[in-house]
């Protein structure tokens, strides 16, 4: 299995990161906020666990919307 991990910057808002979680990893708001609270405070969060095709996929939707809207948030995928 594979975790997608979202990496801090100090560009991408916070709101944003907590959007991201919702629509493209289904979180519920309180478990995208803590995802993203992680990110911020520790500079890395995993999004989630995968196998490796849908972690690279949804890494890759992540990047696509990040870029869409300016930011420059990094996402990765890292075997368990």
């Amino acid at each position: 299995m594979y975790k997608v991990l979202l990496h801090n910057d100090d560009y991408t808002s916070q709101e944003f990161v907590v959007l991201i979680l919702q629509s493209i990893f289904h979180k519920s708001f309180a478990d995208a906020f803590k995802i993203m609270l992680a990110v911020h405070n520790s500079g890395i969060g995993i999004a989630g666990v995968y196998t490796h095709e849908i972690a690279e996929a949804k890494c890759n939707k992540v990047v696509e919307m990040a870029q869409s809207q300016g930011f420059p948030l990094l996402c990765t995928v890292e075997e368990e």
